[in-house]
């Protein structure tokens, strides 16, 4: 195709320049517009008016077919209007009657809190008395018991009643310790029953709260928005019995729980009572055993100064005695240093005068006789010093015996019995 076909131009002279298809002025003529023929103008008129009528005539329907639409579908929705409303009315007062249901429970479980909190209050009081108090001052008297000395160091009756007292006290810890285990497991069910409760409130609650915001609103109301997910949206996937049997199930389970209770707290005064009456007991015969046991001390006591009087005054005598028989001894000397010193002389004799004529005879007697007294006296002295020294041991023995029945009188009389009396068992 030449230039001239695109209306292009050469400046005759001017170089020729390569230009391209973007920078060269088109001129783009339309197409020449078809004409038609009087049949097809008439034909396309009557054509457009039966269009119009018919149109018209539909509208005419969808008018009145609208407005009977309009009608029926605001008294249809004025009537779900009303009936949901009526429906959220009847639902609000069925979920508050329940959460009143559940309100009387939880209260209920409340007060078996605090009340079963009062008791094991008073199980641990109880126990840590026993412990503290109780069963430290019996086992202190058993090991100041075990302070006495010599013979009186005795596995005695109340020896025996502290044992049979701590075993009591012991025993009495034991159960209380099981009956305290046994009201926690209690109070923890009751607990998680009240936290269910206080779950079950919420949600019922949260569900009047939420049907009441919902009756409140209006068709006119600003806040109204169309929902264009597509979740489905009544997600409830629970049926009405469910639901029913759920809270009834969560009041069953309360009053299950608190009529559980109510006999633990019956057995925790009993189980006081009994304790502390049979500590009571096992008190009282431990006080008795003491008060027998110092009195035999005591008896014994006096029996063991009384001896000690006796025995002491046996060893002044004894010591008179000693004295008195030494001193016959030493009379004895001269009566026989005199017999001596006559025989002596008249051996001197000579001749036929050497003979034994009835002085000498008398000397020979009286020098046997005094012989013979000397050696009582010398047998007695050695009896009455042995006398006196098993005496004096004797009284020593006995001196030793007093001192340990005092030690032990002030053990069980002063120690032990003071402390005993520091003892508490009450009603808890």
């Amino acid at each position: 195709m030449g230039d001239a076909q695109f209306g292009v131009r050469h400046v005759i002279g001017a170089p020729v320049a390569t230009t391209r298809l973007a920078e060269q002025a088109i001129v783009c003529m339309p197409p020449r517009a078809a004409k038609f023929t009087l049949a097809e103008w008439k034909l396309s008129n009557n054509q457009r008016c039966r269009n119009t009528e018919d149109q018209q005539q539909l509208a005419d329907r969808v008018l009145r077919e609208s407005e009977r639409i309009r009608t029926e579908t605001g008294e249809r929705a004025d009537i779900m209007k009303a009936t949901v409303d009526r429906r959220l009315e009847e639902r609000i007062g069925d979920v508050a009657f329940v959460k009143n249901e559940l309100q009387i429970q939880r209260k209920e479980i409340c007060i078996e809190l605090e009340a079963l909190s009062l008791y094991k209050t008073r199980l641990l009081d109880c126990l840590a008395s026993l412990q503290t108090n109780a069963l430290t001052i019996c086992r202190k008297c058993l090991m100041l018991r075990d302070g006495r000395i010599g013979i009186d160091l005795v596995v005695d009756e109340a020896e025996h009643a502290l044992q049979q007292e701590i075993t009591t006290i012991l025993g009495g810890q034991a159960l209380m310790k099981r009956t305290l285990e046994q009201l926690n497991e209690q109070m923890r069910r009751l607990r998680a029953t009240r936290y269910l409760l206080d779950r079950d409130l919420q949600y019922k609650q949260h569900a009047i709260d939420c049907d009441k915001g919902s009756l409140s609103l209006k068709p006119t109301d600003l806040c109204l928005a169309v929902y264009e997910g597509y979740a489905n949206l009544d997600p409830g996937n629970i049926s009405a019995e469910e639901y029913n049997a759920y809270s009834a199930n969560n009041i069953k389970l309360a009053a299950r729980e608190v009529t559980s209770a109510r006999p633990i707290r019956m057995f925790v005064d009993t189980l006081l009572k009994q304790v502390i009456d049979d500590l009571w007991v096992a008190y009282k015969k431990c006080n008795h055993a003491f008060s027998e046991r110092i009195i035999e001390t005591k008896i014994a006591k006096g029996k063991l100064e009384d001896m000690h009087r006796e025995t002491t005054q046996l060893i002044a005598d004894m010591q008179n005695n000693i004295l008195e028989l030494k001193k016959a001894l030493a009379q004895k000397e001269g009566n026989v240093g005199l017999a001596h010193i006559r025989l002596g002389r008249r051996a001197q004799r000579v001749g036929a005068e050497l003979v034994r004529d009835p002085p000498g005879q008398a000397l020979y007697y009286e020098s046997e006789m005094l012989r013979h007294s000397v050696e009582q006296l010398q047998q007695m002295l050695q009896e009455a010093t042995s006398s006196l020294r098993y005496l004096l041991q004797t009284q020593i023995q006995l001196e030793e015996d007093i001192n340990v029945k005092m030690n032990t009188l002030k053990i069980d009389e002063v120690d032990c019995m003071t402390l005993r009396e520091t003892m508490d068992y009450h009603a808890y």
